[in-house]
């Protein structure tokens, strides 16, 4: 049984037209990141964010003044608690920071330039994202 050979395809069709380009990652995207990883990282900021807000809702406590009162405590329990609501503060000064940072790490997320550098624009290594899911910087710009 012998087949007959097919015949060509119409000028203009598909099998006519050279196969489509790879399409580019949107600009400002990370091409490393994929939509997987990406929302391991956000759900990791968003646990991250909520175990903060916590941890700030106790520290805002821990730095209420201090009372002096003289005849209440002695006076190396006095120096204790200032030396304590001081600690406090430090703590909550980097509760701050650190909660902006996660806050723009999300904005960059939905924004879709998540994974770039802020200042240089180069892709962040996915590794790096994975240890710190709120950096903002390249390790050549973070110098």
């Amino acid at each position: 049984m012998t087949s007959s050979p097919e015949p060509d395809p119409p000028p203009g069709s598909a099998a006519d037209r050279p196969p489509d380009p790879p399409t580019d990652p949107p600009p400002g995207s990370n091409p490393a990141l994929t939509p997987d990883l990406l929302r391991d990282i956000r759900a990791d900021l968003e646990a991250q964010l909520a175990k903060l807000e916590k941890s700030m809702s106790v520290t805002e406590e821990a730095v209420r003044p201090v009372e002096l009162d003289q005849q209440a405590v002695g006076r190396l329990s006095r120096m204790d608690s200032l030396q304590n609501q001081q600690m406090s503060q430090n703590l909550q000064e980097r509760e701050r920071a650190r909660h902006a940072a996660i806050q723009a790490a999300l904005r960059r997320i939905e924004e879709g330039s998540y994974g770039r550098c802020t200042s240089c624009g180069s892709a962040l290594h996915p590794g790096r994202l994975m240890v710190m899911p709120e950096v903002e910087h390249c390790s050549d710009c973070s110098t």
